[in-house]
């Protein structure tokens, strides 16, 4: 699990593509710190396993699910990442409860400056916009946000001078593709509520099951 809080923007220095998934070499120093190989560290919100690590870099794994359902299949050498080690039970909860497990893209439309902050729009498909909310939370390229506004097939944030400076977000040309994982209660929440049969389809074997 990961709080959203950013604790340090990595590079990749080496690309190692397989059939289907790719080896990530990135550079970094603050999230080294204590990281042992087996930990887990969000890249760009994506929960992912070091495999192997130097003084100044780590390497993970990125299998052929994760490039098919993230924005990791735009990385290129250079990349810049945002990156966040796995909270303990000591870590200050600033932002929210994050998983590192992506539930999709989205597309950053517009970018516009308010005073200090800035508004990021990003559009993504309706199936994502369903567990959206204004004033809720949301996790983009694995920074914790409040959601802002909320429209038929898009959504807004407003972003703060510390997160401009401490994350890569506002660096992403308009057209980026993004990271994003949406609250984890809204979805425990709507499979406990569905009822077994929409879960489940009616079929023979269901009506067997229930004596029909």
């Amino acid at each position: 699990m990961f709080t959203g809080i950013i604790e340090e923007i990595g590079t990749v220095k080496t690309i190692k593509k397989g059939p289907k998934s790719v080896a990530l070499t990135i550079s970094a120093t603050k999230v080294l710190e204590d990281t042992k190989l087996g930990d887990s560290i969000a890249t760009n919100g994506v929960c992912l396993t070091v495999t192997s690590m130097t003084k100044d870099t780590f390497t993970v794994d990125v299998m052929h699910e994760t490039l098919k359902r993230t924005a990791m299949v735009t990385i290129q050498t250079g990349t810049k990442l945002n990156l966040e080690r796995a909270l303990t039970l000591s870590t200050r909860l600033g932002g929210h409860m994050v998983s590192g497990h992506i539930d999709g893209t989205g597309t950053i439309t517009s970018i516009r400056q308010d005073d200090i902050a800035y508004w990021v729009k990003i559009q993504t498909k309706p199936s994502m916009m369903r567990y959206i909310i204004e004033k809720g939370s949301i996790a983009i390229d694995g920074i914790s946000l409040t959601v802002a506004t909320v429209e038929a097939d898009a959504f807004e944030v407003s972003i703060i001078p510390h997160t401009k400076d401490e994350t890569t977000l506002l660096s992403k040309p308009l057209g980026s593709l993004v990271n994003l994982e949406c609250d984890l209660i809204g979805k425990y929440v709507e499979k406990l509520l569905t009822p077994e049969t929409k879960r489940q389809g009616i079929d023979e074997a269901f009506l067997k099951k229930y004596g029909f």
